[in-house]
């Protein structure tokens, strides 16, 4: 984490690299979105690291987007495991918005392949830039305020959100699957 902060700290726009860093993050994922997240409420507080970073999530989900939607299914393989790709595909064809939008909400998905698995669709672009923006929202949000939390050194309420993130988000990785059959079973009525 210190050397992340020290990289973007020793620029004099360090806002952009920080933005430039989350873009990269949703493209290639250089780190863990949860982690430049945190970071990015500890530099810039809770409401900057929440506009920063959501900037950063916006752009780099629409590029991501947008190299599915022009290289097609071709760059999809590479990116995004096969089983992981048909798992989602029923959804795409179906509810895609809908579901999409709660896939997006859940902490600890994986919100990057969802882009690329978007990009294939029949989604208009408009439509999921705010999709994916809202749905990343809310954990954004969280992520800077626990970064913020951090930063201040208040770790007795770090370690109350912490231990809150983490149980939701082992509930939704361990049950991900119930999930997505809840919510393809909805899909098809």
């Amino acid at each position: 984490r210190q050397q992340i902060i020290n990289f973007i700290k020793s620029y004099p726009y360090d806002e952009v690299v920080f933005i430039v860093l989350q873009i990269g993050q949703v493209i290639a994922a250089p780190i863990p979105g949860e982690v430049s997240g945190f970071i990015g409420g500890y530099l810039y507080g809770p409401l900057w690291g929440t506009i920063y970073s959501t900037i950063g999530l916006t752009v780099g989900s629409w590029l991501a987007f947008m190299l599915a939607r022009f290289f097609g299914e071709p760059l999809l393989e590479k990116v995004v495991k096969k089983d992981v790709f048909e798992k989602f595909d029923h959804f795409m064809e179906h509810r895609g918005l809908l579901v999409s939008f709660l896939l997006f909400l859940i902490p600890g998905f994986p919100k990057d392949y969802l882009c690329y698995i978007m990009g294939v669709s029949r989604i208009p672009v408009l439509t999921f830039i705010i999709i994916s923006t809202v749905g990343r929202f809310f954990g954004t949000m969280m992520l800077s305020i626990s970064g913020n939390i951090a930063a201040k050194e208040q770790y007795l309420l770090l370690v109350i959100v912490a231990i809150v993130a983490v149980v939701v988000s082992l509930l939704a990785w361990r049950y991900h699957d119930k999930i997505l059959a809840v919510l393809k079973n909805n899909s098809a009525k």
